[in-house]
């Protein structure tokens, strides 16, 4: 029954048959009869400007925020009876975590040029917020940035990519099933983020080592090994800070206060950035088919309640951001409402639940490979996600 008691009304099926055959419609994978151009105009230009003030207001209320959680945690949690301090401390870590992920999208709004017009400002602010999350600023700032140049080449793209069949090992097969999924999944959300910042894990490959903690890794050129410096630096200050805390507090409170919800902060990066990227309807290109208008068109926004709010809409607008990155986040759901008319078959939102979709697309998006045509032969150059491992 739905809300008010009402029952599901006839061709309830048929409707429902046509919002998952919308869901999976396939993003059109031809060049589009629009440019970048037509998009930009089609926005109303107040949406280009960046308010310091605007942007330091939402970084305030976002710290403001984690701290009240902290204090109410540290002051009150342990009066309450066992039963219920264990249930406001596991519900501490997760809304914690998802203001501290607050914090992390204005880093990274700060890494597009998104928070201020000044570089060195945003570069800055981006350096200190990152740096408390334990995340190498220019590190990532310069691998994500290649990631929006090159979104959805299967040769270029900097992670998220997808498997071809023949590059599954033969283990994954037991993974196959829904244990297995749940084990892939809690290791992608509990072990994907730092083991891709240490190992690029999920990462482009490359013909030796690569690692954002190394400047010396082929993910950089030699002119950005400073940077990477600096990175380390800041994510060294910030695991000194943590260690020093625990020598006070303890490891055990440490843990409760800022290292559990950091796990959810991280759980929900690589969850979103997957899901973005991850999807029946996307196609990826080889260097043969791909172009950068093309690429960054091939992502789907989704839907994930009122956290949309909380994470300052990066997750229901990133097709917009993936267009014009430099757009602030306060500006981004109406600049998305602008360029639908001009996307029009191009855009695409799934609003299936984040924690539903995370399944399905485990358990659909395996690898992808290319068509037949009609004159069946390959429709080279494009892919799309497939699940054949039991057939």
């Amino acid at each position: 029954m739905g809300k008010g008691g009402r029952m599901p009304e006839a061709g309830g099926e048929t409707k429902q048959a046509e919002k998952n055959e919308d869901i999976f419609r396939r993003v059109p994978h031809e060049k589009p009869p629009f440019t970048i151009a037509d998009i930009k105009k089609a926005i109303p230009p107040h949406c280009f400007e960046r308010s310091l003030i605007r942007s330091f207001s939402y970084l305030v209320y976002d710290l403001a925020v984690c701290f009240l959680l902290y204090y109410v945690a540290t002051n009150y949690i342990n009066l309450l009876p066992k039963p219920l301090s264990y249930l406001a401390w596991t519900a501490y870590v997760y809304v914690q975590g998802c203001f501290m992920f607050a914090v992390w999208v204005v880093a990274h709004e700060c890494g597009h040029h998104g928070f201020s017009n000044y570089h060195w400002l945003n570069d800055t602010v981006g350096f200190v917020l990152h740096s408390l999350l334990l995340v190498p600023y220019f590190s990532w700032k310069i691998s994500h940035r290649r990631h929006h140049a090159n979104t959805n080449s299967l040769d270029r793209d900097e992670n998220h990519i997808p498997r071809f069949k023949e590059t599954i090992r033969s283990y994954y097969h037991f993974f196959n099933n829904p244990i297995g999924r749940v084990f892939i999944i809690a290791f992608t959300l509990t072990l994907g983020w730092p083991l891709y910042l240490i190992v690029n894990i999920a990462g482009r490959t490359y013909d030796r080592h690569a690692s954002h903690f190394d400047p010396y890794s082929p993910i950089y050129s030699e002119r950005e090994r400073v940077q990477i410096f600096l990175s380390d630096i800041g994510f060294l200050a910030g695991c000194y800070l943590v260690y020093r805390v625990s020598l006070v507090k303890g490891f055990t409170w440490v843990m409760l206060v800022y290292g559990a919800p950091l796990h959810v902060v991280n759980g929900f990066l690589v969850m979103i950035t997957l899901l973005h990227h991850t999807h029946l309807s996307l196609p990826h290109y080889d260097a043969s088919e791909w172009d950068w208008l093309r690429g960054a068109l091939a992502t789907v926004d989704r839907d994930y309640g009122i956290l949309n709010k909380v994470f300052h809409h990066i997750a229901d607008t990133h097709v917009l951001h993936h267009l014009i990155s430099s757009i602030p986040h306060y500006h981004a759901e109406e600049a998305t409402e602008a360029i639908k008319p001009v996307l029009g078959d191009y855009y695409h939102y799934d609003p299936t639940p984040f924690y539903v979709a995370m399944w399905r697309e485990a358990k659909e998006c395996l690898y992808v490979e290319a068509e037949p045509a009609e004159d069946g032969d390959k429709a080279k150059g494009v892919y799309w996600f497939k699940n054949k491992l039991q057939s």
